[in-house]
């Protein structure tokens, strides 16, 4: 899970420990079930962490439902950053973000069951893919590329978009992921003004050589 640098000793490494534990706890509920009506001993006991720990880190479940989702749209977005490097074009960033959340559904199941049941909620988040769409989406517009439109707008229909692929390759898993994705995201890049010819051409260009997206989990140092 993405955050920042190790505590520096082994009070706060405890502490960020802890933290951890609840914040996973609280995204394999979410993944699961998407059900935020567990209760707190619970949540303490999948953490395997003492029940008045809980409140030493967090004020309420919601703070931390919303701590786990959060944490999980900031790795997906890392993941994607990770695999698109060095990827200039706007229209191939969008295709390929279609592209390789459809792959993740099979890579990254429990993520991408958080998105699925959170996502729509978070979709103009200040963290995860969204503030990442939003910089392509700008890019885009700024130099042709894209229909100048508004770019809350654009993220609020490729965000959507985006979501609806993560629903259908979960309720649909007899669907070709691949062809889903790429005709997906062929529809959005026609949808912000790229012909169609080339908007064929950019979603079926092969992907950059995979790499390992997971992201190393490491203890945030602003635990508290």
């Amino acid at each position: 899970m993405p955050t920042s640098a190790p505590p520096r000793n082994r009070f706060e490494r405890r502490r960020a420990e802890t933290r951890n534990a609840l914040v996973r706890a609280a995204r394999q509920i979410l993944a699961e079930t998407g059900d935020t009506s567990v209760s707190i001993q619970a949540i303490a006991d999948r953490a395997d962490v003492g029940f008045g720990s809980f409140y030493n880190h967090f004020q309420s479940k919601a703070e931390l439902f919303d701590a786990a989702v959060a944490d999980a749209l900031e790795e997906f977005g890392q993941a994607i950053d990770k695999s698109l490097e060095g990827v200039e074009d706007p229209a191939e960033l969008v295709a390929g973000g279609f592209r390789l959340t459809a792959r993740m559904v099979d890579s990254h199941p429990e993520l991408m069951r958080v998105l699925r049941h959170r996502g729509l909620t978070h979709i103009h988040s200040d963290r995860g893919l969204a503030p990442r769409a939003r910089r392509d989406l700008e890019r885009g517009i700024t130099s042709g590329r894209f229909l100048p439109v508004d770019p809350a707008v654009a993220v609020s229909a490729t965000g959507g978009a985006l979501l609806s692929l993560v629903e259908l390759r979960f309720s649909r898993p007899d669907l070709d992921g691949e062809e889903a994705a790429a005709s997906l995201a062929e529809m959005a890049l026609r949808m912000l003004g790229v012909p169609l010819d080339e908007a064929h051409e950019v979603t079926r260009r092969p992907l950059p050589t995979p790499a390992d997206t997971h992201t190393t989990p490491q203890s945030p140092t602003d635990a508290t």
